[in-house]
């Protein structure tokens, strides 16, 4: 495919496995892509995007990362994890403060040794990238080069990793009774849902690629995955069209924001995990997983064309902990 180089640093290929008794109830096949299965420190797919990025981190002669989240960022754990692996320091941006004892992804990121730079989510939103711009030229002055990674590392380096990913997917099609005519992935910040476009464009849009909003909606990450894949494209296959509907969402399933849950989300996180022994997450896969089967359930008709659906399971397994009082037992 022509990729730029990276790092190894996930456990790859994850497997793919189907979902056998919530298919029998659906009527049509599902399968999940385990990429939570990526490696215990560093599971879900952001590692994938670290290997692109952060081999341009180690070409750029970084010593410190410096990125960026919430409290329980899956994102700030895995760079906090690959950087310790490559011998740097990591600096951590993160939306709120601690209430209480750390936990989850917050404890990991503490064990890890990190740097904290706390914000109040209200001075997160709008100021975050100029205090981790200020950040970053702090350490440059004083000898110690910093590499920037945005939210999720989905910039268009990190986007890469799921370019890379559908090829994947595409060489382990080829060991099942048939392909996959849909994949669906939750979409926090945009890189990987762009990814799964690129690499379906380049494969020869075999797939329809569906990117579930777990916060916001489309209206918001349109433009953002749009000028990833773009970026990406212009990279690799420079002048090759992307057409509006290459990038298709559903949405309607963010709930009440990122990282907030509703007791219906909660539920349906319990229910596949008695179902089919599998853990969702309460910020993304937990979302964007009940978005599929609740469309397939009520009949709405968007997934009427799609018969055997891949759904990528991101990971965010130390999510659940902090959230242990929202599940009603």
């Amino acid at each position: 495919m022509g990729l730029p180089k990276k790092l190894t640093l996930a456990h790859l290929p994850t497997p793919i496995e189907k979902l056998e008794r919530l298919s029998a109830t659906l009527g049509k096949e599902l399968y999940l892509k385990r990429d939570d299965f990526t490696g215990m420190e560093l599971s879900g797919n952001k590692v994938r995007k670290l290997e692109f990025a952060l081999q341009e981190a180690l070409e750029q002669g970084a010593k410190v990362l410096i990125t960026c989240g919430g409290l329980q960022s899956n994102h700030a754990r895995a760079t906090a994890v690959a950087a310790r692996k490559l011998g740097l320091d990591c600096h951590l941006v993160l939306r709120g403060r601690p209430q209480g004892p750390d936990h989850g992804n917050l404890l990991l990121d503490q064990l890890l040794g990190c740097t904290f730079t706390f914000m109040e989510p209200e001075d997160f939103n709008d100021g975050h990238l100029q205090v981790m711009a200020t950040l970053k030229a702090a350490y440059d002055e004083k000898g110690t080069p910093a590499y920037l990674l945005p939210m999720g590392a989905s910039n268009a380096i990190g986007t890469f990793g799921y370019a890379a990913a559908y090829e994947e997917i595409r060489l382990q099609e080829d060991t099942l009774e048939a392909p996959f005519d849909t994949i669906v992935c939750a979409v926090g910040s945009g890189g990987t849902h762009a990814g799964l476009v690129l690499g379906n464009m380049l494969g020869g849009s075999r797939h329809r690629v569906v990117g579930v909003p777990i916060a916001e909606d489309s209206r918001l990450f349109r433009p953002i995955v749009t000028q990833l894949t773009t970026e990406c494209l212009d990279r690799v296959a420079p002048g090759t069209p992307l057409p509006s509907e290459k990038i298709s969402f559903l949405d309607g399933y963010g709930g009440r924001g990122y990282a907030l849950n509703t007791p219906e989300e909660m539920t349906f996180i319990r229910r596949i995990a008695r179902d089919e022994g599998v853990f969702l997450d309460p910020v993304y896969t937990g979302k964007a997983f009940r978005g599929l089967v609740t469309e397939i359930e009520e009949n709405t008709g968007f997934f009427a064309d799609s018969q055997r659906i891949l759904f990528v399971h991101t990971g965010g397994l130390y999510g659940l902990f902090p959230k242990s009082p929202e599940f009603l037992f």
